[in-house]
């Protein structure tokens, strides 16, 4: 029997543009640009790109005040929300906001003075815009260090929670909160603190995960680990690499966790000696094919004759490779015998009519 979720913690909604974040809504996909925002082209290619992917909220850099009026013409070209990501310089903000950006990340730690940060926040209020306020393990105050005597999770919580007082005090509190570190175990801990503190929406990552590899691996056991918990409301993985992979990376996360429906999934058996075909290669170039189907099925790769159909059993379609031959399986029973060649065309074929 499998093992379900745990309740997920109540939050409170905040629409962003077609979007919501919180309540019982979908858990939304985010991913960060990496193209200068200046250059509006390359930029608008990379969030169509992102959005076809999945992408459901992407993030621009706002470094300057020519990335902050090109918001407008990025906004009349792309289909998803788009958040401008602010730092130091609150004029920054004002003219993202002003030039049409669905919300703003600020961290009003480095903004400046108050009445900086309030004019900020007026501004979002006027257009009623959220506001993401964020916190990271290496950006934490003195103060907090000082306190807690190093960066920890209770530090990170605090700051955070102090922040989000500042914007209420100033009459607003349409927030999305996110706290991260690049430490796995310290980013599980402060989620489960402030999930006990809060209600606002909580933006879930594990901030500066690495390359793909090691990026993919602390991020899955992270922001599953959160999730599993029934905390969080929005992901980003973050990785240094193409944006898209981090789309990819997601979806699987939660689909791994029953959290997201739709989209194959692909199980595939590790290889042993018995394996006669180039399982590693045909595995590959399964996970490319089923990117373009958006179907919610299983489909089995598994690598020899002997126990390919018991253990493809569980899938909705599979295929099975032996020597210079293979298996079209469906819900494990053999449907037909194929060339080894064969057996991708045959698995497109399997997908292309399945549900007709």
């Amino acid at each position: 029997m499998a093992v379900k979720i745990m309740n997920r913690r109540k939050s409170k909604e905040i629409k962003i543009k077609n979007r919501i974040i919180g309540g019982d809504n979908p858990i939304l996909i985010q991913s960060m640009t990496n193209t200068r925002t200046e250059d509006v082209s390359a930029t608008i290619d990379q969030i169509n790109r992102l959005a076809e992917a999945g992408c459901d909220i992407v993030r621009c850099a706002v470094p300057t005040m020519e990335a902050a009026k090109s918001i407008s013409d990025i906004k009349k070209n792309i289909s998803i929300p788009l958040v401008a990501d602010i730092h130091f310089d609150y004029r920054l903000a004002l003219s993202a906001i002003e030039n049409g950006a669905d919300k703003i990340r600020i961290n009003p730690g480095n903004i400046g003075e108050d009445d900086r940060i309030r004019q900020v926040v007026d501004a979002a209020a006027d257009r009623d815009i959220p506001i993401r306020v964020g916190v990271n393990s290496g950006s934490l105050e003195k103060e907090y260090i000082e306190k807690y005597g190093s960066v920890t999770a209770e530090g990170l919580v605090e700051s955070a929670l102090n922040k989000a007082a500042m914007i209420e005090d100033m009459g607003y509190d349409r927030l999305v909160i996110s706290i991260k570190s690049s430490d796995v175990l310290m980013s599980i801990e402060a989620h489960r603190l402030i999930a006990q503190k809060c209600d606002y929406p909580l933006h879930v990552g594990i901030t500066e995960a690495g390359t793909t590899y090691r990026g993919n691996i602390k991020s899955a056991v992270g922001i599953g680990t959160i999730l599993a918990e029934g905390i969080g409301d929005t992901i980003r993985v973050s990785l240094t690499a193409d944006p898209v992979l981090e789309i990819r990376s997601a979806k699987l996360i939660l689909s791994s966790l029953g959290l997201r429906k739709g989209g194959i999934e692909v199980v595939s058996c590790p290889t042993c000696g018995r394996t006669e075909i180039d399982l590693i290669s045909l595995a590959n170039q399964v996970e490319e094919l089923v990117d373009g189907y958006d179907l919610p099925i299983k489909v089995a790769v598994m690598g020899c004759v002997v126990n390919g159909p018991g253990e493809g059993r569980e899938a909705d379609i599979g295929i099975c490779g032996g020597k210079g031959e293979g298996l079209i399986m469906r819900h494990g029973k053999i449907i037909r015998k194929v060339a080894e060649k064969e057996l991708l065309p045959a698995l497109k074929k399997e997908l292309d009519e399945w549900g007709r």
